[in-house]
């Protein structure tokens, strides 16, 4: 079997408090899968502060990490999207504030993109009208800036869609994609990519592995969203930067494709997208 060994996770949650024990070894056991970069995406202001943070420590452009404990030998590199979950949209005091202190963090070299930002109409943890307008407010930054952006959307892809028509110069990726095949050659039509993960591994998610089957490869993006939805055969365990190759394996075998292409495909996409340098 050939070994896949650059591999991108376009999407996680490195300052989940769920990795506060052992983050260093997270990073060198992905790159040791693999797996060479990720980046680590923002819920708020706090955890997008934070992000960046962290993804100075791990950088070799960074500081050295002050525990040597916690020190990795061959880390994944570490790159930063800032931005507001529409979960935290209805905490937002002052949206032009929080909009600039935004703009601050993105001027960072390892901020790669605006994110994650979007519509969640299945919690509303936030008025719909709410997350609306931080989420509208956000894509502006991300065209005024010329960052791509990560998207969320849940029981909301019409509204997102819609939205994303309206920001044309705009172009990124829909994270953890469970929308119809007509929501996904929508999405493609308007220059955006799908982000595929561990649902691609769930025997009830039928809707996913439709779209996954059919895009064209080389607008699919490989994600964990970890420490969530864990690939099979690690459900019900903390998901993690290094079971990428479970999720490019399951991809490559839906598609008749060799893991090694599709790790080829979803990296070149995911420098191309957010300027990672090979």
């Amino acid at each position: 079997m050939r070994p896949l060994v650059d591999l991108v996770d376009t999407h996680l949650h490195l300052d989940d408090a769920r990795f506060e024990a052992d983050r260093g070894a997270v990073l060198e056991r992905a790159y040791q899968a693999g797996v060479r970069d990720v980046i680590t995406c923002g819920s708020d202001l706090a955890s997008s502060e934070a992000n960046l943070a962290l993804a100075r420590r791990f950088s070799e452009r960074g500081e050295e990490p002050p525990d040597p404990a916690t020190a990795c030998s061959s880390p994944a590199r570490v790159w930063v999207a800032v931005g507001i979950h529409p979960h935290e949209a209805g905490r937002v005091a002052d949206l032009e504030e929080a909009a600039r202190r935004i703009e601050t963090l993105a001027a960072a070299p390892q901020v790669v993109a605006i994110g994650e930002i979007g519509l969640d109409y299945h919690y509303r943890f936030a008025p719909p009208g709410v997350q609306q307008a931080v989420f509208e407010r956000q894509l502006a930054l991300a065209q005024a800036l010329g960052k791509p952006a990560i998207i969320h959307a849940r029981e909301a892809e019409r509204q997102v869609l819609d939205t994303l028509a309206r920001y044309p110069g705009v172009r990124g990726v829909l994270h953890a994609f469970a929308g119809t095949a007509e929501q996904a050659r929508e999405a493609l039509d308007l220059g955006w990519y799908l982000g595929i993960g561990g649902m691609l591994t769930f025997p009830s998610a039928r809707q996913v592995r439709e779209v996954a089957s059919s895009v064209p490869i080389e607008r699919v993006l490989l994600e964990t969203d970890a420490p969530y939805l864990a690939p099979v055969p690690h459900r019900g365990k903390r998901n993690e930067p290094a079971y990428v190759p479970v999720i490019a394996r399951a991809l490559a075998e839906l598609r008749g494709l060799e893991a090694w292409a599709v790790a080829a495909s979803t990296t070149a996409a995911a420098a191309a997208l957010f300027g990672i340098p090979r």
